[in-house]
């Protein structure tokens, strides 16, 4: 039981070093394969198309880009501290940790692209590809590179009824929001968390306080 409870922490790092390192790799070499808006069609509902973006998530936009990135950093910081001192807890299941695991590695490597694309990439206006670490220098400072997706999903489409409110006779897209890796992992990990292990969220801040389960109460890992 206590290598297994030790396990779980090396498990956490895996998970989180494995899909930072997926994300990055898949990013640069989009970067430097694709320019701008460019799309390689795989199947009819499976498109990688190369586009950049400030915001959160799937392309969303809220508030400042500074105060959003420094946003990320502390939490992803408090999450990584938090692992460390639950891995352990017989209260903290192992999918609750993985669950924790996937939302950390998929912020990490969105903090990169915000952090250090900007320096590290040049923007070209298509059909130019950007280049890694160009003579010219990058794109814009520290913190304010933006975040690149590639991922697109249209997994069906059609025409709203014209006599629909609103909406009617307008082309509706499902799904519509291009993505990266790190944003898949937050999803997954968020989706999960909030399925599967509601009740962890308020169990497992007991064990941070040092409070010690009676005999034979202890929580199996999963």
């Amino acid at each position: 039981m206590e290598k297994a409870k030790q396990g779980r922490g090396i498990l956490a790092a895996a998970i989180i070093i494995l899909l930072v390192i997926l994300d990055q790799t898949i990013k640069i070499k989009v970067k430097t394969s694709f320019y701008l808006g460019e799309s390689l069609p795989v199947t009819s509902w499976f498109q990688l198309v190369f586009i950049e973006n400030n915001g959160m998530a799937f392309g969303w936009e809220i508030g400042s880009k500074l105060l959003l990135t420094l946003g990320r950093i502390v939490v992803v910081a408090f999450l990584i501290y938090y692992i460390c001192r639950i891995r352990r807890s017989p209260k903290a299941r192992t999918g609750y940790i993985v669950c924790l695991a996937l939302i950390v590695a998929g912020a990490a490597g969105n903090i990169i692209d915000c952090v250090f694309y900007g320096r590290i990439f040049n923007n070209p206006l298509p059909p130019e590809t950007a280049v890694m670490f160009p003579a010219s220098g990058g794109y814009a400072p520290l913190f304010f590179g933006k975040v690149v997706d590639m991922f697109y999903f249209p997994l069906a489409s059609w025409y709203w009824p014209d006599w629909m409110p609103w909406v009617g006779g307008e082309h509706f897209i499902f799904f519509r929001p291009i993505f990266n890796l790190a944003d898949a992992a937050i999803s997954v990990g968020i989706i999960a968390l909030l399925l599967f292990y509601s009740r962890q969220i308020s169990e497992v801040p007991f064990s941070l306080r040092g409070k010690k389960p009676a005999a034979g109460k202890e929580g199996e890992a999963e």
